[in-house]
């Protein structure tokens, strides 16, 4: 490989490192999954080959399981879904996402082995499983995924032991990372990629991961100079280092000793309360309106599960309300308040309110995150399309100009995320232009466009995204 290369990083095990000097933007590798399937709950909305998401898929005519785009797509995947499909017939019915992931890995490495191109830094049995540190209830599950997979085996498939079918459902585990959609806004898969596996986290780390064209590509955030270990976050930097110590411990069996997390960069914003005229908000005030929220945000998200969104405003209403002048602009839960009340707000068309939360949100996220991490570009555009959608074309367009500069770093100029902000900057330049030479015909015209067109609804609120990259059950 041109840019990385495998070395011993010390109290971490195994790592990357730069092999020459790199720059934001920058591409350090891109690696095609070693194997890949879609989750149980999008089985029948997503291309089992493409990961398209499409309203009509053709179905499988023998396994009645997999669903493609089209013939190409059928033909495209038959390599890779041809034994699957006789096991599915024989077993009679389709095994968890886990259980089929597995089955493509052993099923490939039998023809392959375990390293299938030049490119491949290590091979599947050098890579962690974590077996000894998973939890007795993560156990239990564990242990039904392999009686599973002992049962959906093909007699006539070369048998493996219990001890090689564990190694593979423990890095499963703990290294399958998320497959998205074409657009890369959606989990919709999950696949192994042996590169990644051997990519360290970091709370501040100098790369990202981004899906792009079915391939992963590790991205420079920043200048990294030559022998420097390359790094991306496994969890989301929006926690106190406490919680972010708490879930790496918990889903990937380390200590993280970063310096964000021994030092504590930052907590002190996170958990900060307001300053009314010069004068701080006391402490226990602080402590009784966090606790307040936690509470709340926790019965928000199962009313978003539920998809009761008019549950969720009347929760999110109930935090502001209580948060107002007690909990900072960088606060961690008023940012989430914020964050949520912007999306579900735009979903339900009510985009002047829902903008003014947005800006709330990307307001606190610059001072908090990384100033080219991906949550915040994301993060940037989703409020500057809220903002065009409420007519402020002013604000929409600095924006949508500020993610689009975040994202051509993070994602590339390939990325079809990229390309559709890229589409959505010429047009708010455009409209601006339009607005500043008369204001009262651009806002006549923009009138009169929407009348034109039929209502649609916006797409709905989700959870998916890009802050939890390695799959997790």
């Amino acid at each position: 490989m041109e840019f990385v290369e495998v070395f011993d990083s010390p109290g971490k095990g195994r790592g990357l490192r730069a092999t020459k000097e790199a720059w934001a933007g920058d591409v350090l590798f891109a690696e095609p999954p070693f194997a890949s399937v879609v989750f149980d709950s999008q089985a029948s909305s997503i291309c089992h080959s493409c990961f398209r998401r499409q309203e009509k898929l053709q179905r499988c005519g023998q396994c009645r399981f997999a669903q493609y785009c089209d013939k190409t797509c059928q033909r495209a995947g038959w390599e890779e879904h041809k034994l699957e499909c006789a096991a599915i017939k024989t077993y009679g019915k389709p095994p968890s996402e886990n259980v089929r992931l597995a089955a493509r890995i052993l099923w490939r490495m039998d023809k392959q082995g375990s390293v299938v191109s030049d490119n491949q830094l290590t091979t599947l049995e050098d890579l962690e499983d974590h077996i000894c540190d998973i939890s007795e209830d993560d156990l239990k599950d564990f242990k039904v995924d392999i009686h599973n997979f002992l049962d959906y085996w093909p007699r006539n498939s070369k048998p493996h032991t219990v001890d090689s079918v564990s190694h593979i459902l423990g890095v499963i585990n703990c290294n399958g990372f998320m497959v998205s959609d074409q657009r890369g806004l959606q989990a919709v898969g999950v696949g192994l990629f042996p590169n990644l596996c051997l990519v360290n986290h970091d709370c501040w780390p100098n790369c990202t991961v981004i899906l792009n064209n079915g391939k992963i590509e590790l991205r420079a955030l920043g200048k990294i100079s030559a022998g420097e270990e390359v790094t991306v976050a496994y969890v989301d930097y929006l926690n106190v280092s406490a919680d972010r110590q708490r879930l790496l411990k918990q889903q990937y069996f380390f200590d993280c000793t970063c310096k964000h997390c021994t030092e504590k960069i930052k907590d002190d914003l996170k958990m900060a309360g307001a300053e009314v005229d010069g004068v701080k908000v006391p402490e226990e005030q602080v402590k009784e309106v966090t606790e307040f929220s936690r509470q709340k945000l926790e019965k928000m998200e199962k009313a978003r599960i539920e998809a009761n969104y008019n549950e969720v405003v009347k929760i999110c209403r109930e935090c502001v309300e209580k948060q107002e002048n007690v909990l900072a602009d960088t606060h961690i839960y008023y940012l989430r308040v914020c964050c949520t009340l912007s999306e579900v707000l735009s979903y339900l068309q009510f985009f002047d309110e829902a903008s003014e939360y947005a800006r709330k949100m990307v307001d606190g996220y610059l001072k908090l995150y990384h100033p080219n991490n991906a949550q915040l570009g994301m993060a940037t555009m989703r409020a500057g399309v809220t903002h065009w959608q409420a007519g402020f074309i002013e604000v929409a367009h600095g924006m949508i100009c500020k993610a689009f500069a975040i994202l051509m770093i993070t994602h590339g100029p390939t990325h079809p995320i990229t390309k559709d902000l890229e589409a959505m900057r010429m047009q708010t330049e455009m409209e601006l232009r339009m607005f500043q030479q008369n204001e009262y015909v651009y806002h006549s015209m923009r009138e009169a466009a929407l009348k034109n067109q039929p209502m649609r609804m916006m797409a709905e609120p989700t959870n998916e995204g890009i802050k939890n990259l390695f799959r997790r059950k």
